[in-house]
């Protein structure tokens, strides 16, 4: 008669961290030779106290519990985890056991059940179903965080052009390997779809692709969010990396990360450990990391506003994203694009583009680049038809002092409209470049720019 197999062992199981609470030497030995192959730490002990201590200053994916333990049961220590917030997955083990014992074990949150004596084909499948669920929780967080975030779901590199081929040659390139990769070029330009397109053709396909924005949250806040908190309760939580593990992390804006955060993330890009906000164990990370910014770096590193040592290191490989107004050629494509994949989800019907419209669109200079074309096609689905020249006009009658509207013999090319419409939606806020820059769906340093091009 043959053994019963041993489970295949998934590629995160090496990252995996185990604590094996047992008070019998010879069960916490057994437990512990038959995972300690197979996992990257296991750490034992001998009594609920000593793994409160440990639980206090280390995190771990999977915790083998012995309920008949000395003073404290393992159910109660359980029950205490689960109140202080800790949602690693437990395992329970007991040589006497009943079925209320059992509905107790699952009602404190346990996530399996073993009966002792089991075989080590019960423990590896135990192993196997806790990290399993550990990796469904980190992958559902992932979705509900993408969802809220509204990330793109479409590769979106959408066009023919030289640019857009040569774009997509470089991705398919750098997909094979797992440097790390920068991402450059204005704002609105497509970084994050130009860093889900290289996840998505890469090995760490099949892991969750977790973008952080640099700039959006407090030096403290993002400290926690990336690296997460080993404190107590509602403070104890994983950090960004954790839940990236076997995929991408993208850090857009880079260069809005603060001195002290560049120094972590430096750290983690060279040994692949992070240590939570007030804990002591360095946990080990598998992942890839991309990273983006609208300014340049090199000169952020002249201003001493970044680190030399983590540009460099960011800067293994560099992929510059180009303006729209280099690839003027795609802006039909990615009309037809926005109109198919915007309609459906706005309830609204597709709305019919005239060659003169289209014309007109790529003539335009889109200081705010995609994300413009983006959004203008946004608002006139919900209007049910594009007129550029219109919705330029109804922004000046709103305008508490507009300038007469030019006749039909006067200047009609883009740039004149463009500047036009910029002076009067600037006088529409008295001034304010920053309001002005949000109504007109640009960033402010691209409406400085339009001013110093004036002035040349």
């Amino acid at each position: 008669m043959q053994s019963p197999a041993v489970p295949a062992l998934p590629e995160a199981w090496p990252l995996a961290s185990v604590l094996i609470v047992d008070d019998e030497p010879g069960m916490r030995n057994f437990l512990q030779k038959t995972l300690a192959p197979r996992a990257g730490q296991v750490q034992v002990a001998g009594s609920a106290e000593d793994a409160e201590d440990l639980l206090r200053r280390h995190r771990f994916d999977l915790v083998i519990l012995d309920i008949t333990l000395p003073a404290k049961s393992g159910i109660t220590l359980l029950k205490e985890m689960r109140e202080q917030g800790n949602p690693c997955e437990v395992v329970l083990i007991t040589a006497f056991a009943d079925l209320d014992t059992a509905i107790e074990a699952l009602r404190a949150g346990a996530s399996d059940f073993l009966l002792k004596p089991f075989r080590v084909t019960q423990v590896l499948n135990a192993f196997k179903h806790g990290l399993d669920r550990a990796r469904l929780k980190r992958e559902n967080w992932v979705l509900r965080r993408s969802l809220s975030r509204q990330t793109p779901a479409a590769d979106g590199l959408v066009g023919r052009s030289i640019v857009i081929k040569g774009l997509q040659a470089a991705l398919q390139r750098v997909a094979a390997v797992d440097s790390t990769v920068l991402f450059t070029g204005e704002s609105g330009t497509g970084k994050e779809l130009a860093a889900l397109s290289l996840h998505r053709r890469s090995t760490h396909a099949n892991g969750p692709f977790v973008p952080v924005n640099c700039a959006r949250a407090s030096p403290e806040a993002l400290e926690a969010e990336l690296f997460g908190h080993a404190g107590a309760g509602a403070e104890r939580r994983d950090g960004l990396f954790v839940y990236a593990q076997g995929g991408t992390l993208f850090l857009d804006e880079i260069a809005e990360l603060p001195l002290p955060l560049q120094a972590s993330l430096l750290r983690v890009l060279e040994a692949r450990r992070i240590r939570p906000v007030g804990g002591e164990q360095e946990i080990p990370v598998e992942l890839r990391i991309a990273a983006a910014s609208s300014r340049p770096l090199r000169g952020e590193v002249t201003a001493g506003r970044f680190r030399d040592d983590l540009y460099w290191r960011l800067q293994v490989v560099e992929i510059s994203l180009p303006p729209l107004r280099r690839h003027k050629e795609d802006i039909p494509d990615l009309v037809a694009h926005f109109i198919a994949t915007l309609a459906p989800p706005l309830g609204v019907e597709p709305i019919e583009i005239t060659p003169e419209e289209m014309a007109y669109l790529q003539q335009y200079d889109w200081p705010g680049n995609v994300r413009e074309l983006r959004n203008l096609i946004e608002r006139s689905l919900i209007v049910g038809a594009l007129n550029v020249s219109a919705l330029y006009q109804s922004l000046q009658r709103d305008s508490p002092a507009p300038e007469p509207r030019p006749a039909l013999d006067g200047p009609t090319d883009l740039q004149t409209l463009e500047k036009r419409h910029i002076l009067a939606v600037l006088a529409q806020v008295d001034g304010d470049k920053t309001r002005a820059a949000q109504l007109l769906g640009i960033s402010r340093r691209t409406l400085e720019r339009r001013f110093a091009e004036w002035q040349e």
